[in-house]
């Protein structure tokens, strides 16, 4: 499809454009063939189809985005996917990064704390024969601790701080990647990496804007 082609191009610009502050130049060859193979026309409402390949969010309802292609990229290239690994995502919304994450490893495990967007996410990733992705209605600030350790972390809501249990729920050298505010409005996407059994590492990666974490921490 030449609009998901044109989709494609313009994350791949995106990528060299910020190759300084991303540590990369180019996205790995599988991620790619996610981005082309995943129909993220399906994840959008009805009646957006024809904005689903612009490199923009789009609101899902709910007070809810489908987030920038770009971004979706972004974090699932700085987790390191690799076929064994499992993986949390917090914050599902649509469905459409499970469905990324879900070319790219053995297992993942998504929260939404929006019921009815938890029910439609996993109700369609199971249509598109996502075996391997599960999706449930939850708070994510607490994780999924049955399924832990996870090898990568992707969080896409924001919140002051980073979640201790998401912390405390990685496999050592493990990546959580987050979008994380600093109390005066603004957003950083943040890389934390767990290093030992108590220690982690933190890299700032670029200004970015997401909807915020909500639930009851």
């Amino acid at each position: 499809m030449q609009m998901q082609e044109d989709m494609i191009r313009t994350i791949e610009q995106h990528v060299r454009d910020t190759a300084a502050e991303i540590g990369r130049d180019a996205l790995s060859a599988r991620l790619v063939a996610a981005l082309r193979k995943v129909p993220r026309d399906r994840f959008v409402p009805r009646g957006e189809e024809r904005f689903a390949f612009s490199d923009s969010p789009l609101p899902i309802g709910h007070g809810q985005t489908i987030s920038q292609p770009f971004i979706v990229a972004l974090m699932t290239e700085l987790i390191d996917p690799q076929p064994g690994h499992r993986v949390l995502e917090v914050g599902s919304g649509s469905g459409y990064q499970a469905a990324i994450l879900a070319e790219l490893v053995s297992e993942v495990y998504g929260i939404e704390i929006v019921s009815a967007l938890a029910r439609r996410a996993a109700d369609l990733l199971r249509e598109l024969g996502y075996d391997n992705a599960t999706v449930k209605a939850g708070d994510g600030w607490h994780g999924w601790p049955e399924h832990a350790p996870f090898d990568g972390i992707v969080v896409t809501a924001a919140g002051v701080g980073v979640p201790e249990p998401l912390k405390q729920q990685l496999r050592i050298g493990g990546k959580l990647v987050l979008p994380v505010e600093d109390g005066a409005g603004w957003q950083n996407l943040d890389v934390i990496e767990r290093t030992g059994e108590k220690t982690f590492s933190t890299r700032h990666i670029i200004p970015v804007r997401f909807v915020p974490l909500t639930g009851t921490h």
